[in-house]
């Protein structure tokens, strides 16, 4: 029993919109891929800092968006890009909540062994 007390449980969150016909929603990889764009003040070195194509988070982001109903990023073409305000509280609550999950089933874990 002792080696599963060195186990951690592992929460994967997403955010979805319930109206959308589409299969893309908020989840780990859209909150780096903001994350970097929020560091860097540009999606395509987000990309790169992730080993991702630009073409693949351009087009990860956009079906996002529209998943969503809403833009997460200002796009000022060479100039790069930055998150809008609703992007800012959906990664910020995506964030918040995956800390508290992460948390409660850590504990929960510990709890059950």
């Amino acid at each position: 029993m002792k080696k599963l007390t060195k186990l951690q449980p592992s929460v994967r969150l997403s955010i979805t919109n319930p109206e959308s016909k589409s299969g893309s929603l908020f989840g780990r990889g859209v909150a780096d891929l903001c994350l970097g764009v929020r560091d860097t003040g540009s999606l395509n070195a987000a990309a790169k800092n992730m080993g991702m194509a630009y073409s693949k988070a351009w087009r990860i982001v956009k079906d996002t968006e529209e998943a969503l109903g809403t833009a997460l990023l200002n796009r000022d073409g060479a100039h790069g890009s930055t998150l809008t305000a609703e992007g800012d509280k959906i990664l910020d609550t995506y964030i918040a909540l995956d800390k508290q999950l992460t948390h409660i089933a850590q504990k929960a874990f510990t709890d059950l062994i």
